[in-house]
């Protein structure tokens, strides 16, 4: 089982950006328990950043390809980029996608509470930190 940890604009900041929300925890320190928690499961895990839409629409289509899962924080492409909506549209049927967050995007601004990839992913998971990430992998060996 191969599992993609894909993650979005400004979460290469995470533990050095607004610790009161996102965690005092690097991403690169999240990672590192994913990858074990993942491992640990049965399942190879792997891991992209990126602060570019085109880039994430990239690796999306080619996770068809190359993952069976993907646990995706889209970061603040999630209320607004409809183009990576369309790009997990695209290749939901091959890839299944777990919407997470590490914050209650539902308690924040307002404008977080609406995801624009909620309806093409399998489900959103948020505001259990990095256990969000966690949920969305076993959410993903549950029904791979």
């Amino acid at each position: 089982m191969k599992i993609l940890i894909l993650n979005g604009p400004n979460l290469n900041m995470t533990g050095i950006r607004n610790k009161s929300v996102y965690g005092s925890e690097t991403l690169e320190d999240i990672n590192s328990e994913l990858r074990e928690y993942g491992e640990s499961k049965g399942a190879e895990m792997f891991f992209y950043q990126s602060n570019h839409e085109g880039a994430i629409i990239d690796i999306i289509q080619e996770s068809m390809n190359k993952f069976d899962g993907v646990v995706i924080n889209a970061g603040a492409y999630t209320h607004y980029s409809y183009a990576i909506r369309d790009a997990i549209e695209a290749v939901r049927d091959y890839t299944p996608f777990v919407e997470v967050h590490l914050s209650d995007i539902h308690s924040r601004e307002g404008f977080r509470a609406n995801s624009v990839i909620t309806e093409v992913c399998v489900k959103q998971i948020s505001g259990l930190g990095k256990n969000s990430y966690k949920k969305g992998i076993d959410l993903l060996l549950e029904i791979l």
